[in-house]
């Protein structure tokens, strides 16, 4: 210990030993010492010399020191020094003030250290590892090392953290950190971190910093907040500029709405703290990020909508109509409403409906106007009132034709102060900065606007008692031409450059506005004149712009004017200038240095009044009609003829091109309408399947349950049909003589029956031998054959008719015989159920055949009157006959089938009487019987 003694300043004799001996033994110290507590003094010495001997630590002791960080990580102190040792090498920050050349030379000994460090990508992973401690001692130093080496060597630090696993993450615990030195400072590390990195950007984004930073910003006061609400607006800034995904993100989030509380101001605006300020002033740049015209257009026109839906928009306006808001806030926030109502019509009629809190009530519109014009504003705050006047009319129509209407005659008031009369008030007003401004913003309400242009040309203006109104188109070409002679006196450009602007807008692809012009015998000499002349560099500008006035008065020249028809003016050009300096002359616009400055962004940001020449949407102007003008007045009039008839095909093309386009749309309309009603009637055929398939499903269900009660009755019919088995007993003699004469009936029926098949028989022998006698010429056989025939059908009638009455009789006997078992059968004998169905059976396939008795009738009426047609197809008809006699025969089998059952029939009633007792004569005995008695009667 007595060594640190003498290095820290103890008493010793001899001589002291110089800074960098003293920081070697230092440096030996900790590399040979085995105690911790000896490393830790050394390291302590080490830090204390540090600032003074910054070279030297750097040099000698930086490797120590990273091994001290890599082995003693258990001892929170001797890395907090070692840690804190490593930051006064690398940091730039001096507290005391030095000369340009010393602050050089240590930022360059940071930069020189910075990439000894990071020479090895393992000490920036260290010491993320070591940011995960929690010990403050070990923590703080760490976060600060870490951001002075962000501020040296940004690029290559972010690579590092960017590769390391959860690089990022261990950083953004910072924030959640509840000190708030550690939290502070790890946001300076995040800003750092996120400058100029995409994608560090989008992972802190995702990592939840906007949440978390909105937290912040809330609870430190919000506008009212100090420097750490400026540190987290700045790292916003970081995440959301020029990042189209943390942008949408930031919208998607809902974040925007926690914007609007940061701009209520209330009426007291006195006393504003320069943070104030500056906090208020970096939140309207986190709006104008969101709204940039830089962005996408559909991003841009997204957060627009939002910010008027949460009241953002509202909050700001109010901000701009307020009192003893500082000017610099007031021109920022007009610049930021300016954003974000450029392109939206929604926010432009809201814009256009503010009104100034003043008595009585201007349209805002009119009171930043007063101020654009008034050359006691500052500089950069009437800049800023001309870009929200471009604004309001980008894309907005209705707004210019409500501009141009304050000129015209019949809306003019005079009781009230309009926005058109304060540009003309402007436009020829004594301050050439409020003539630019005037021409500009009246320039910009004829932007892309042919209906506007016209209606301007009505414009009328008083200039002094006693002489007649002129147009404000005659009024701007006559301060030209007497500007003209007063740049003589010396005279500024800014007003001739503001009106040749203003001209050029106004006349551009507005045929019927260049006609006006040309009528004016003044204008085209007055042109000529300048272009020709040859004057010094700030003439050159106008010059340019003579020329494109006069190229755009030959390339939209409709040739109605016959002494400034397009080839003449092409011929004065030629005379009067040349051809190649005149398009030598054009060119001075696109070369001038101002030029491309205002080309680059719609803002106009001017560093001086006096460079305030160009606007924006007039450089796109310019570059779209300078190589047409070119290639105008070097055409010859062939060359036109023909470029005008090809514009005419195209023009007819165009026309058959949008007529298609029509009939596609409307067939496009038809087939959408078809889509839906197919959609709508198929929803409806899946409707009416599923109400189909319930339907069948009751209906099996009815099904199922009609069965059921079919089986039930049935076996109660069964039970009913026991129970009147035991009522035969009772059976009563009429009955069984009903039944007697019953079966008589059906004997003698059954007889007729076998007669009349007999006859049948014979009447289809007569018919072969009648179509056998057909085959040969006969006449009169055809007669006997037709003879034959309607005998025939009489037979059928007749046959059939008794098979009717056969029919009725059958179903009376089915009656009976149905009801006579449940009477008459015995009680023991289960024959009668059976002999029941066998009957039902029969009766059901007697019907079946009188159905095929009737078919066969149909068949010989229809055979009948083919034969009675003619005698030319008697041929034809024979075979017909031959037919339907197979088919006679066919109906005898079908007799003899019911006689066969008829014979049944009368059997089983016969054994039914048997069964019941009484005495029934077989047919064979009657037959015996009947025989002998004819025998008696022969004798």
């Amino acid at each position: 210990m007595n060594f640190f003694r003498g290095v820290m300043g103890g008493q010793t004799a001899g001589p002291q030993p110089s800074g960098a001996e003293t920081i070697q033994k230092l440096c030996d110290r900790v590399a040979s010492s085995t105690l911790l507590e000896d490393r830790r003094d050394a390291v302590r010495a080490l830090k204390s010399l540090s600032k003074k001997y910054r070279m030297e630590v750097g040099t000698q002791a930086m490797d120590h020191l990273i091994n001290i960080l890599q082995t003693d990580r258990s001892d929170s102190e001797i890395l907090g020094y070692a840690l804190d040792t490593l930051y006064n090498v690398i940091s730039n920050d001096e507290e005391e003030e030095q000369d340009e050349n010393a602050q050089k030379q240590a930022d360059d000994l940071g930069t020189q250290f910075t990439e000894t460090f990071i020479q090895d990508p393992e000490h920036i992973t260290l010491l993320l590892t070591l940011l995960e401690e929690f010990d403050f001692h070990v923590r703080w130093p760490g976060v600060k090392l870490l951001t002075a080496l962000l501020k040296n060597q940004g690029v290559q630090v972010q690579g590092i953290i960017l590769v390391s696993p959860m690089g990022v993450s261990r950083l953004m615990d910072l924030l959640a950190d509840s000190r708030e030195v550690i939290r502070n400072d790890g946001l300076l590390l995040l800003q750092q971190l996120t400058k100029g990195n995409a994608a560090i950007q989008k992972i802190v984004a995702f990592e939840n910093a906007f949440e978390r930073l909105l937290d912040i910003i809330t609870e430190e006061g919000s506008s009212d907040g100090g420097i750490v609400v400026e540190d987290c607006l700045l790292l916003l800034l970081n995440l959301l500029k020029n990042n189209s995904s943390n942008q949408n993100f930031f919208k998607e989030g809902s974040y925007i709405q926690r914007m609007k509380p940061w701009f209520e101001v209330g009426d007291d605006n006195s006393g504003w703290s320069a943070q104030k300020v500056t906090n208020l002033h970096l939140m309207l740049q986190l709006v104008r990020v969101m709204v940039s015209p830089v962005n996408s257009p559909g991003a841009t026109a997204s957060c627009q909508k939002c910010m008027y839906q949460c009241g953002l928009l509202q909050q700001l306006c109010t901000i701009l109509m307020a009192t003893g808001v500082p000017a610099d806030i007031l021109t920022e926030t007009i610049n930021t409403v300016s954003e974000v109502i450029r392109g939206s019509q929604v926010n432009q009629d809201y814009f256009a409906s503010v009104n100034a809190p003043s008595n009585p009530p201007r349209p805002a519109i009119v009171v930043l106007l007063m101020s654009m014009v008034n050359e006691r504003q500052p500089f950069v705050l009437r800049c800023a009132v001309l870009y929200c006047f471009q604004c309001f009319l980008f894309k907005n129509q209705k707004g210019q034709g409500e501009i141009v209407a304050t000129l015209l005659p019949s809306t003019i008031d005079a009781n009230s102060i309009s926005a058109g009369q304060l540009l003309c008030g402007g436009l020829f007003s004594a301050d050439s900065l409020s003539n630019w401004c005037a021409a500009v913003a009246l320039a910009h309400t004829l932007q892309d606007n042919l209906t506007q242009k016209e209606q301007l040309l009505r414009v009328q203006l008083a200039t002094s008692l006693g002489k007649p109104p002129v147009s404000l188109l005659q009024q701007c070409t006559n301060i030209l031409s007497q500007g003209d002679k007063i740049v003589r006196r010396g005279s500024k450009v800014q007003t001739r450059v503001g009106l040749l602007m203003l001209l050029c807008t106004w006349i551009s692809n507005c045929p019927i506005a260049v006609t006006h012009f040309l009528h004016n015998q003044e204008n085209v000499p007055f042109l000529t004149a300048q272009i020709s002349e040859n004057l010094g560099e700030d003439e050159r500008l106008v010059q340019g712009l003579c020329a494109l006035l006069l190229g755009i008065c030959i390339y939209y020249n409709d040739n109605s004017l016959e002494n400034y028809t397009k080839e003449k003016l092409k011929q004065l050009i030629e005379k009067r200038i040349g051809k190649e300096n005149f398009v030598e002359k054009l060119g001075f616009i696109t070369k001038h240095e101002l030029y491309s400055r205002a080309a680059l962004k719609p803002q106009p940001v001017f560093p001086s009044p006096e460079q305030m020449l160009f606007d924006h949407e007039f450089t796109r102007l310019v570059k779209e009609l300078e190589g047409l003008i070119t290639k105008a007045v070097h055409k010859s009039s062939e060359e036109e003829e023909k470029e005008e008839e090809v514009k005419k095909t195209l023009e007819q093309h165009d026309n058959i091109v949008t007529q298609y386009k029509e009939l596609i749309r409307e067939q496009d309309a038809q087939i959408q309408e078809l889509k839906e009603k197919v959609s709508s009637m198929t929803t409806q055929t899946e409707q009416l399947q599923a109400t189909v398939s319930q339907q069948q499903s009751q209906i099996q269900q009815h099904k199922d349950q009609y069965n059921i009660l079919k089986l039930k009755l049935g076996k109660e019919n069964q039970s009913q049909s026991s129970q009147g088995d035991t009522q035969v007993n009772g059976l009563q003699t009429e009955e069984l003589s009903q039944l007697r004469e019953e079966l008589e009936e059906l004997r003698r029926q059954q007889t007729l029956l076998q007669t009349q098949l007999s006859e049948k028989d014979a009447l289809i022998d007569s018919l072969k031998s009648a179509a056998k006698a057909a085959e040969g010429p006969a006449g009169s056989d055809n007669t006997e054959l037709l003879q034959e025939l309607e005998a025939l059908k009489n037979q059928v009638q007749t046959h059939l008719a008794e098979i009717g009455l056969l029919k009725a009789e059958r179903q009376e006997l089915l009656r009976r015989a149905e009801a006579g078992p449940s009477d008459t059968a015995p009680p023991s004998d289960g024959s009668s159920d059976a002999a029941k169905a066998e009957l039902e059976n029969r009766l059901a396939a007697q019907t079946a055949e009188m159905e095929q008795l009737k078919e066969s009738r149909s068949g010989l009426e229809q055979q009948l009157a083919a034969a009675t047609s003619t005698v030319a197809i008697l041929q034809t008809e024979k075979a017909k006959l031959q037919t339907e006699v197979q088919e006679s025969k066919k109906e005898q089998d079908d007799l003899l089938m019911l006689l066969a059952d008829q014979d049944q029939k009368i059997h089983s009633l016969k054994q039914r009487l048997k069964d019941l007792g009484e005495t029934v004569e077989d047919e064979d005995d009657l037959r015996d019987q009947t025989s002998d008695e004819d025998d008696e009667d022969e004798d």
